[in-house]
């Protein structure tokens, strides 16, 4: 399974550099020089990718691969996605974290068990992390904490959630 950790910003320079924001929380095992990543560009195909160089940069991560030798391959490459394989993640070793594909595609229901909808994402924000619901073909963002959702049940297939009123309505 791959999971999203990266995406192209832009171009950085005329080298092939490319500033990337970081999605995940060990990018110096994601981009340490020799690992391979996959490239997926909007409406492009994927290709592997393997690191040259990566330092940090305002923010970002400016990363150089083998494969992009100049400022015209990295262009091609704004706004692609940057895969790496789920396999490689290391455990998490606290109970209350969690990678974003483990909730993706679980089962939200309130306290009750009435079901609610399905996670379809994490987003990060500035604020702070939110699951983006698929609720009744609609989309809801419900801020991801403790008070709001109190159990997450990977095994089990499900998050639990004790919205304050009005949080998960539609209209």
């Amino acid at each position: 399974m791959e999971v999203v950790v990266g995406r192209v910003a832009k171009a950085h320079g005329i080298s092939g550099e490319l500033a990337v924001d970081v999605r995940t929380d060990s990018p110096e095992q994601r981009f340490a020089v020799g690992a391979v990543v996959l490239a997926r560009p909007r409406g492009g195909r994927t290709r592997e990718l393997t690191v040259a160089a990566a330092r940090s940069h305002s923010g970002r991560l400016l990363v150089r691969f083998d494969q992009v030798p100049d400022r015209t391959a990295a262009e091609e490459l704004r706004g692609a996605l940057l895969l790496g394989d789920t396999a490689d993640l290391p455990p998490t070793e606290d109970p209350d974290e969690f990678y974003d594909h483990q909730l993706e595609g679980l089962r939200a229901e309130l306290t009750d068990g009435t079901e609610v909808g399905t996670v379809l994402e994490v987003v990060h924000s500035p604020g702070g992390e939110l699951l983006s619901l698929d609720r009744d073909g609609q989309s809801v963002l419900v801020p991801f904490v403790r008070a709001i959702v109190p159990v997450v049940d990977v095994a089990g297939g499900r998050v639990v959630l004790d919205p304050p009123e009005g949080l998960l309505d539609t209209d």
